[in-house]
């Protein structure tokens, strides 16, 4: 192979690659890859939960389908998105510990918007296996049942957040609760501690998600 085409051969090479990093450099398509990490979902349930329009959204999962980071499930009139393989999973925890090791304004905008988590009690993964080895714990997941019904943690619970409040006589008060939402940065298992801890209830915020808990190497229930 002569220089010019080593050339060629590292330029297509690297230009395939870039393909990857062009889908991810834009924020809602990180945020859509985020909550696929949580299990299939229509265009709709997407555009929802980004605050984007249907378009819009639709047109953000086509880019990243084209780089082939996502898949797509047509049922009728309705597409169904999820992640096209467990490693583009492994590829947004990567790129978000990066960030999280290399950013100090990723940090100043946790601070500046998740103030109150301070006051919260948080415990780690492995933390929650030993408490669950011990069957000294109530696991919660809190988020919307189709994720739940997606893969949940061993032995938790599902009541989505927006029932909590009706449900509490369902929860024992006699063992401490451990509530998950869909990650560190989701707010969910954060207004469910602090719920809990208004009614007498001794809860804690999980520091991860089913994702976080998957990465471990540990197993998840679907």
């Amino acid at each position: 192979m002569d220089t010019q085409t080593k050339r060629q051969f590292k330029t297509a090479l690297y230009e395939q690659f870039a393909r990857i990093s062009r889908a991810l450099a834009n924020p809602h398509r990180l945020e859509l890859l985020d909550l696929l990490t949580q299990g299939e979902r229509s265009v709709e349930d997407l555009a929802r939960e980004t605050a984007l329009s249907v378009a819009n959204a639709s047109q953000h999962l086509q880019t990243l389908r084209a780089a082939r980071l996502v898949a797509v499930r047509r049922d009728g009139l309705y597409a169904y998105y999820r992640l096209a393989d467990p490693r583009v999973q492994d590829l947004w925890l990567t790129l978000r510990t990066v960030g999280e090791t290399q950013l100090a304004d990723l940090h100043q905008v946790v601070e500046t918007f998740l103030q109150d988590r301070t006051q919260l009690q948080a415990i780690s993964v492995e933390d929650l296996r030993q408490r669950l080895a011990e069957d000294a714990i109530t696991v919660l997941d809190v988020r919307p049942t189709r994720e739940y019904v997606a893969g949940h943690l061993p032995q938790a619970r599902s009541i989505p957040l927006v029932e909590l409040n009706t449900r509490l006589s369902e929860l024992p008060r006699q063992q401490p609760i451990v509530t998950y939402c869909r990650g560190p940065y989701c707010v969910f298992a954060d207004e469910a501690v602090a719920l809990l801890t208004e009614h007498g209830y001794t809860a804690y915020r999980l520091d991860a998600g089913v994702p976080e808990w998957q990465a471990q190497g540990y197993p998840v229930i679907r």
